[in-house]
């Protein structure tokens, strides 16, 4: 399913909010993505651009898991199956992102939101890089936010260390990239997610679900055939400032010198619609936190404790926390969740090991988990001088640097264990006493 069919999606439901008056792109329409909240919009005429912008999509992982047709807690699972067992994508010849080529690249024309007073300047944040990661190690897709300096130039928000910057290191001039907009959710899932170097996330996507590629019109790049919107082009020698911007924690980051990207090329589906994807709300995070969990989920595997389930939950920014429900079977196995559920995703910050009687998407259980089955003396594990996250505003802003906290939750294991359970009581049809 494309993202235009997704869109229409939820049309049909009677879910999707269609804004008919226009709107501008400047603090408008992020305005009224915000006050929506959880439900998706579509704006059918923008004051500056000709297309139409849609948002609030992927806002849960009960909208991923209808999207696919699954339950929400067979979503890791075929996560995992996705990442371990990918699938080389179709390559077609004729695909709908290449219908329409603009004539002189104007990024004017398109509707590039300016989401907040305090912004550096109008931003892409739902845009999918492509590029080549270069030393034989092929394709790379991911999440990078771009903000507008020219008609046809992005400073680029690039993470150092990571597979882009990686990438760009590798050569000494310019470098070809594409970004996508307006994709499936699938292509979201796939380049959100952390595989390791030389895995292309294309045959991810193509697992999650049927995916065909094309070349690129300008280089040797193969992208999603279906987007909305590509913008072919070079990251060039030169660097300007990128920011403020709100980032997923809901607070402003800092304003760095960041690579400038210059367009060469636009092309777009007939009717094109535009991603917006609104800076530190729900999409934002779901597409962030939700594909760390099956990272964390096997790692907890791995270290020989039974992993249920996981949640980078939108409490802890959908980045910083993170809460594992565990079968425990033995004395140390909530101490060993710990620790490798760190490894499993290393900007955690604080991390909460749960029983399986423990409902991890009800913050009310997890804190009641803590009240009747934590000791701190004994229960909490604390990680000084460790390497965590950009996005932590508390975090030193040059190296990184935090400490790290991981919580067991979890009741003892044999006899002691009696004293520590739910008390249920029983169950009835309420309907055959209220008449």
């Amino acid at each position: 399913m494309s993202f235009r069919s997704f869109v229409e999606t939820m049309n049909k439901t009677g879910r999707l909010a269609v804004i008919k008056k226009p709107v501008s792109r400047r603090l408008e329409a992020s305005a009224i993505l915000a006050e929506l909240g959880d439900r998706p919009v579509l704006f059918e005429k923008i004051k500056e651009s000709d297309f139409p912008v849609a948002g609030n999509l992927c806002i849960s992982k009960e909208a991923f898991a209808a999207y696919f047709g699954i339950k929400p807690g067979d979503l890791i699972p075929k996560m995992i199956k996705a990442i371990e067992s990918p699938v080389k994508p179709k390559v077609v010849k004729d695909a709908p992102c290449q219908e329409v080529e603009m004539g002189k690249v104007d990024l004017n024309r398109l509707p590039i939101l300016f989401h907040c007073a305090k912004d550096g300047g109008n931003y892409i944040s739902s845009g999918v890089f492509v590029v080549d990661k270069g030393a034989g190690l092929g394709q790379n897709m991911d999440f990078h936010r771009c903000m507008q300096i020219s008609e046809n130039q992005f400073s680029v928000r690039i993470v150092p260390h990571r597979d882009l910057d990686n990438a760009i290191k590798r050569t000494d001039g310019e470098m070809d990239a594409v970004i996508c907009i307006g994709n499936s959710p699938g292509v979201l899932l796939a380049a959100a997610t952390s595989v390791a170097e030389g895995q292309d996330e294309m045959g991810i996507a193509n697992a999650l679900e049927p995916t065909a590629v094309v070349k690129a019109r300008t280089c040797n790049l193969y992208i999603p055939a279906d987007s909305e919107f590509v913008l072919e082009g070079k990251f060039i020698k030169k660097k300007a400032a990128e920011g403020p911007f709100v980032d997923l924690t809901g607070t402003y980051d800092i304003v760095r010198q960041e690579r400038v990207f210059e367009v060469r090329k636009i092309t777009h589906r007939r009717g094109a619609v535009w991603h917006a994807l609104l800076p530190g709300r729900l999409e934002h995070r779901i597409l962030m936190g939700m594909p760390r969990e099956p990272t964390i989920f096997r790692k907890v595997n791995e270290a020989g404790v039974r992993c249920l389930d996981v949640s980078v939950n939108p409490g802890g920014c959908s980045w910083l926390h993170g809460i594992v429900q565990i079968n425990k079977r033995k004395k140390d196995d909530g101490k060993k969740a710990i620790e490798a559920a760190f490894e499993g995703h290393k900007s955690m910050k604080h991390v909460f090991i749960v029983d399986k009687d423990i409902n991890i998407s009800d913050p009310l259980e997890v804190e009641w988990a803590m009240a009747t089955r934590f000791q701190a003396n004994k229960d909490l594990v604390v990680k000084d001088a460790q390497i965590g996250s950009s996005l932590d505003p508390s975090a030193d802003p040059m190296t990184k640097e935090t400490a790290k906290a991981g919580f067991d939750l979890t009741a003892p294991v044999g006899e002691e264990r009696k004293k520590f359970e739910k008390a249920e009581f029983p169950k009835v049809n309420v309907r055959d006493f209220l008449g």
